[in-house]
């Protein structure tokens, strides 16, 4: 019988642990980085968020963070091996509004961008079944084939507030800047999301830096080193007998104490800049 237990019967690990394999893996064929602005776009609100922004004298927005991500793949006509990825961000708002007389309510509000790339996938037409898939026999509607079509993926930070505005509705009719959510996206709040209103608009631009990728199953021959018990020994991560000598043991976080590292969420998602945490640099 036929020796088939590598993929490539001239390779493998030698006598000592060393040499060549095969693996499945997932190969990068493309890749690219973004900073979007996105400026001056909706925030949908509850009706009861609705109210507050309305009666509000002044509104910041206080953290923004992103709930989820649509990720969706095309083929670009007429340009064999180049996808188009459209993404569509969901992000959640906290919206403080200052109501007069030191009263302040904050209520949570919805944002939806949308972006898209071009990035090249290559080809590929082969259909691929896996064991543990339903097995065989199989109900016909199953969906156990998938093809090694390539896979975008979508890296992102939480977003950066740039700006928080409130625009007055100039429609002759009600407003609408109708949206599709998705029921996960939207269960989240406490009411229903108004998305056709003639009240005040809530507008706040928002900065995403992102990093979107294709990749493509691929199988590949890489170099292999076997695995070696590590000569580091485990230590308790408390003692309960010294606990100052734990502490001294700990490194000193110098990273906390530099101007740089000042974390101040609240003033920084303002949109404003300044703040009482002396980040900014001031001329």
């Amino acid at each position: 019988m036929q020796d088939n237990r590598n993929c490539n019967s001239s390779v493998g690990l030698g006598l000592d642990g060393r040499g060549m394999v095969c693996i499945d893996t997932k190969r990068v064929l493309d890749c690219c980085r973004d900073r979007d602005c996105f400026e001056d776009s909706r925030v949908y609100l509850t009706a009861f968020g609705e109210e507050v922004i309305a009666a509000a004298n002044s509104i910041r927005t206080k953290s923004a963070k992103t709930l989820c991500a649509q990720v969706a793949l095309e083929e670009v006509p007429f340009n064999c091996g180049f996808f188009q990825i459209k993404v569509k961000y969901y992000i959640e708002l906290e919206i403080e509004a200052c109501l007069g007389l030191g009263r302040s309510q904050c209520v949570k509000g919805l944002a939806v961008l949308e972006k898209d790339v071009i990035l090249y996938g290559g080809e590929g037409t082969v259909t691929s079944f896996a064991s543990g898939d339903g097995g065989f026999c199989a109900p016909c509607n199953a969906d156990l084939a998938s093809t090694n079509a390539p896979t975008a993926i979508v890296d992102t930070v939480e977003p950066v507030v740039l700006g928080t505005k409130l625009q007055e509705c100039c429609c002759a009719s009600s407003c609408c800047d109708c949206c599709d959510m998705p029921t996960v996206v939207s269960s989240i709040f406490d009411g229903e999301l108004v998305t056709n209103s003639n009240g005040p608009r809530l507008l706040v631009s928002f900065g995403i830096f992102s990093v979107i990728r294709l990749v493509r199953p691929a199988q590949l021959l890489v170099a292999a080193t076997d695995y070696s018990v590590p000569d580091k020994e485990c230590t308790a991560a408390t003692s309960n007998e010294n606990p100052c000598e734990l502490f001294r043991s700990m490194a000193f976080p110098v990273s906390r104490f530099q101007a740089s590292m000042c974390q101040n969420t609240d003033q920084a998602s303002n949109g404003n800049g300044g703040g009482g945490c002396g980040c900014n640099k001031r001329g």
